[in-house]
């Protein structure tokens, strides 16, 4: 049985991977004043730091609607005998809704799975979707066993600044203001398909990086080693392979992939925010 396995540009994977595992990407909207861009085709991030640097508002991002997912999930049944598509957390946005209204369309040959998480979060349930399809499961089998996942995916980050959390109404005056003296970093973490602040590390980002990750180890002694995501915003190369040598020598996974967030989420979050995601035991 011939499965395509598809998702929303949340996912964040990245052309090589989206290439290499035979993904295909259906694009949310980003809105920067009365241009409207495709996310991960015609825009990129940069464009989201001179559209905020400029105007002091954030970008806007709208669903794909029922009718361009019906049409995406048409043309990929003319060649696949069934499509599984993942959303980004159905608390983040309406794209599930819409999805799923289009699916029924189908009669059943294609399954929308909400991934209750955004980034590569999702991403890591979308590849192991592939895996499960490559390994000969059914559509039915492989929703089953990516659903039972969901609450075991770690979906985190650290961001540099909290300038675009305050300015998409995730963060107060208060604690904008806090975190620049005080010079604090959170630790954002999704739980049940919804963000939340947990930790607070105090310092530079490096070093706040640092204590990110050993918390990491420690809170997740087991977890499943088939691959890791270090996925960020643009932060600087020295300040990723710091990160990436850190979880090579506390985790033993078997692949380590670095992606860069696409505009749908790098324009929620800003530049240099920066996770390690994976699933846990």
């Amino acid at each position: 049985m011939k499965i395509k396995i598809t998702s929303d540009s949340t996912c964040d994977l990245g052309k090589e991977l989206e290439q290499r595992y035979n993904v295909g990407i259906i694009p949310l909207s980003v809105i920067l004043g009365d241009k409207i861009y495709s996310d991960g085709i015609d825009i990129q991030p940069q464009q989201i730091f001179d559209y905020v640097a400029a105007t002091n508002t954030l970008p806007k991002t709208a669903a794909c609607t029922e009718e361009a997912y019906a049409e995406q999930f048409a043309k990929y049944l003319a060649e696949y005998d069934a499509v599984i598509h993942f959303n980004i957390s159905s608390k983040a946005s309406v794209t599930h809704r819409n999805a799923c209204e289009a699916a029924k369309r189908f009669d059943g040959k294609v399954k929308v799975v909400d991934s209750l998480a955004l980034s590569t979060g999702q991403g890591l349930l979308v590849l192991k979707a592939c895996d499960l399809a490559a390994a000969g499961k059914s559509p039915d089998e492989i929703v089953k066993e990516i659903e039972a996942l969901r609450p075991k995916v770690n979906t985190s980050f650290v961001p540099d600044s909290l300038e675009y959390l305050h300015k998409g109404g995730r963060c107060s005056l208060a604690a904008l203001m806090g975190a620049k003296v005080l010079k604090l970093h959170p630790m954002i973490e999704m739980a049940d398909g919804q963000l939340y602040a947990s930790k607070k590390y105090m310092g530079g980002l490096t070093r706040c990086l640092k204590n990110y990750v050993n918390d990491l180890a420690k809170e997740y002694p087991r977890y499943d080693r088939t691959r890791c995501f270090i996925t960020h915003s643009y932060c600087e190369k020295e300040v990723v392979d710091m990160v990436r040598g850190l979880v090579e020598s506390l985790f033993s996974f078997d692949e380590i992939l670095e992606t860069t967030a696409g505009c749908a989420v790098t324009g929620h979050c800003g530049k240099n925010t920066l996770g390690v995601l994976f699933i846990s035991e």
